[in-house]
């Protein structure tokens, strides 16, 4: 039989099948023609989904691959198509998302020139990706896919570019599209754990009587929430999560304190306070759980386990740190381990769980914490959840509670809005028979709220709630707290009616929910219906606050539980 004549495009398509891609998540344009060409003639059975806008496009991949632990792959075009990625580019490089970028770029002998819709997408993602390519032989492509595909989802994973000139996915290939992989400076961290330093991790923790296990993403990118739980079971430890490691410990668990941190639990900050040791699995101790790094946990014994060493001493100093998988880790230190003496411990931790619980009234205006509330008795806590950015997503985080690892898909790093739409599209990609809600605020809703229409001709039966205050409801309640209630630039004057214009979708049903009586109902009929997309506008509370609340900059003992009854100074932090 005849070797398959292929040209670079169609080559590419050939290999990304070979890396087993399900759908490719993109938007046409001229110097990108050949590939989305080569999806045709190669008769791929790779679902390509046309989205609405490139940054779109992005957040889909990125919620597809933190629902499914697969890379996901996205194909724009050059210039203004490329740069239009960059938003979701940074959010997957900021929480350790794998996914490959494939970017049209000129022809080769127009590079530099200025030439139509031409820009320096090399350069200038340089410092949001793990690493990026530009494709000066056809007979490359092979080797750049093979290599893109392992660098992305090996380590710390992170987002890698392709930019590939249209004269190269012109041209013909020759080459085997099995080609060897040529990376003699890419050394990603061993399987082996130092032996040294997980005796020394158990020797520690043999001393301590307050251990706090602070569980990260990364123990979620490892498929480490077995080891979590067997280790805090074995220790009789109390857990904490990041935003980002929900799911990694089951919070249904008794030794489950929720999430720490900026507006985590006041239990488990207290707790982090409190310790006598604490260990970071797959928690790069960001700011928003730091605080104010000279004074977090600095009595206490800090111990570091990370797959990526530029974390180690980056935020806060530890006494054992241990570069490697949180999985490999953890297996390596269960057998050096045992009971500890923490009865009296997990008594105190309990009486601040009964003292400072997560509360709202239900009286008086719709609340958001009422509607996520209900959204997480009605779906038994097991729908995968997706948030956008703002006060809607801390309040998710504490009043969705999540069981089970993947469920709960946020931009953490970057703080993205307008992340949940396209990246609930992309988790019910992945997910297909799983329920997919979106918890949004106007604002970020409408800045991608374009991607309806890709959800609508998909039919894909994604659960879409807008906790509508009609606000920039975070930076208003930093206006409140730190700006004597200078309302500047938060007030969205002119939200259009979300209802018909998601009923301008065909396909997609739209209910206005505007009191508390009747949020389990229109809940109900949203989750009900399964033949496309479903809306709620859910007409909140306007100035309603998240609480507890670490001031930006401030240690975790400055936590405030409730309103402030003093004019508190302005935070030293960003938002």
């Amino acid at each position: 039989m005849a070797k398959e004549q292929l040209d670079g495009a169609q080559a590419l398509i050939r290999c990304l099948e070979n890396e087993g891609v399900e759908h490719i998540f993109g938007y046409s344009g001229g110097a990108a023609i050949p590939i989305f060409d080569a999806i045709v003639t190669t008769k791929t059975k790779i679902k390509l989904v046309l989205v609405r806008h490139e940054q779109g496009a992005t957040h889909m991949a990125d919620g597809y691959a933190r629902a499914t632990g697969k890379p996901a792959v996205v194909l724009v075009t050059s210039g203004p198509g490329a740069t239009n990625t960059i938003t979701g580019i940074l959010t997957a490089h900021m929480d350790s998302v794998p996914m490959i970028v494939i970017t049209g770029q000129q022809i080769r002998s127009m590079i530099g020139k200025d030439a139509f819709q031409e820009a320096d997408i090399f350069g200038l993602t340089m410092p949001v990706v793990k690493h990026s390519y530009l494709v000066k032989s056809t007979n490359d492509i092979p080797r750049v896919v093979r290599e893109a595909f392992h660098i992305t989802n090996s380590g710390r994973p992170g987002p890698v570019l392709i930019d590939l000139p249209k004269d190269v996915s012109s041209g013909p290939c020759t080459a085997d599209l099995r080609a060897t992989m040529d990376l003699p400076g890419y050394r990603p961290p061993a399987a082996k754990v130092d032996a040294a330093i997980i005796h020394a991790i158990a020797k520690a923790m043999s001393k301590s009587v307050r251990p706090v296990l602070l569980v990260g993403h990364g123990a979620l990118i490892s498929g480490a929430w077995d080891e979590v739980r067997e280790l805090a079971e074995k220790l009789q430890a109390p857990v904490v999560t990041t935003l980002l490691g929900k799911g990694a410990f089951p919070e249904s668990h008794a030794l489950s304190l929720g999430w720490m941190g900026m507006h985590g639990t006041a239990y488990a900050n207290k707790a982090v306070v409190e310790c006598d040791l604490i260990m970071s699995i797959g928690s790069r101790y960001d700011d928003r759980i730091v605080g104010q790094p000279a004074k977090f946990c600095k009595d206490a014994t800090r111990i570091h386990i990370d797959i990526d060493p530029a974390e180690m001493g980056k935020m806060i100093r530890c006494h054992i740190h241990c570069v490697a998988d949180a999985k490999a880790a953890l297996k390596a230190l269960m057998p050096h381990v045992s009971r500890l003496k923490t009865d009296a411990w997990i008594a105190h931790l309990a009486e601040y769980k009964r003292r400072y619980p997560l509360h709202f009234k239900k009286k008086g205006g719709l609340k958001m914490q009422h509607v996520i509330d209900e959204a997480w008795r009605l779906t038994e806590g097991k729908a995968v959840v997706v948030t956008d950015v703002g006060q809607h997503q801390m309040w998710a985080a504490q009043f969705y509670r999540s069981d089970h690892p993947h469920n709960f898909l946020s931009s953490g790093g970057a703080g993205t809005m307008g992340f949940a739409l396209p990246a609930a599209i992309g988790a019910q990609f992945g997910r297909p028979k799983e329920t997919v809600l979106a918890f949004c605020g106007d604002g970020g809703f409408q800045m991608t709220m374009f991607e309806l229409a890709t959800a609508a001709i998909h039919r894909l039966p994604i659960k879409i709630v807008i906790l509508n205050n009609h606000y920039l409801g975070m930076v208003r309640q930093w206006q409140e707290l730190f700006y004597d209630d200078r309302k500047s630039g938060v007030d969205l004057l002119g939200n259009p009616d979300f209802v018909k214009l998601a009923q301008a979708f065909e396909g997609v049903k739209a209910f206005n929910l505007k009191r508390g009586a009747d949020v389990r109902k229109i809940l109900s009929r949203a989750l009900a219906y399964n033949d496309g997309p479903a809306l709620i506008n859910a007409e909140v509370e306007k100035t309603d606050n998240v609480y507890p609340m670490v001031p930006a900059g401030r240690p975790l003992e400055d936590m405030i539980v409730e309103r402030p009854r003093y004019k508190m100074e302005k935070p030293t932090g960003s938002t």
